[in-house]
């Protein structure tokens, strides 16, 4: 039977928080907010639109919420072009291994499909992801299930057969809540174990190093 492995991406495939931090600094500064790491902490991987309206203009219509997006992010992908961007330790090896066995593999994330793009390019890994969906691709952010929803149909797997690779509890509870098998990561050591767990998480590790293909497997039976 066909199965998938659905990764979210910034903390768990890749680290670029940094970068967005910065970028997300630079965009404030430039029209006069301030933005602390508590307001990252409390918006890291919600949509732009969501950002926008939570921290800067909570009237912002549609128009408003993407021209500020697309200005941030333009400062972030400027940034990563010139740092560059390497898969998180393990990534490399689970990933190959998975479709070595026949997995299927695609991405959910929240970041705008330009950013998923160049990290694709940057890490050589853009042949492993049947589908890939994006910020851009849906309405309702995580914790909502649609990203995860929509990357399990693209790849024709149903939900029960697909496990989802996350760093944060939203994304854990999305995963949950689409009928999936969940993997949290700590590494990047934004949210603590406990929080992954709390969200629903079935495996929380602290780096992908410690998970083998018959482990994942082993969270479908």
């Amino acid at each position: 039977m066909i199965r998938a492995a659905i990764w979210d991406v910034d903390g768990t495939l890749v680290d670029t928080a940094e970068i967005h931090f910065a970028a997300w600094q630079a965009f404030a500064a430039a029209h006069g907010f301030a933005f602390t790491r508590a307001d990252f902490a409390a918006t890291f991987g919600k949509r732009n639109p969501e950002i926008v309206r939570q921290l800067f203009d909570h009237d912002a219509d549609d128009a408003r919420c993407a021209e500020w997006g697309e200005e941030k992010e333009r400062l972030y992908r400027d940034a990563t072009d010139r740092a560059g961007v390497t898969l998180l330790p393990g990534v490399g090896a689970l990933v190959e291994g998975l479709a070595a066995a026949g997995w299927l593999q695609g991405l959910g994330s929240s970041a705008p499909r330009a950013n998923l793009d160049l990290i694709l390019r940057h890490t050589g890994t853009a042949g492993r992801f049947t589908a890939v969906v994006s910020g851009d691709d849906v309405t309702r952010g995580k914790p909502d299930p649609e990203v995860f929803l929509k990357a399990a149909a693209l790849l024709g797997v149903e939900p029960a057969r697909c496990v989802v690779f996350e760093d944060a509890p939203s994304g854990v509870a999305a995963a949950k809540a689409a009928g999936m098998a969940c993997v949290g990561v700590t590494f990047v050591g934004h949210h603590p174990p406990e929080r992954l767990r709390d969200a629903g998480a079935e495996l929380v590790v602290p780096s992908l190093d410690a998970v083998t293909l018959e482990v994942v497997e082993g969270l479908l039976r």
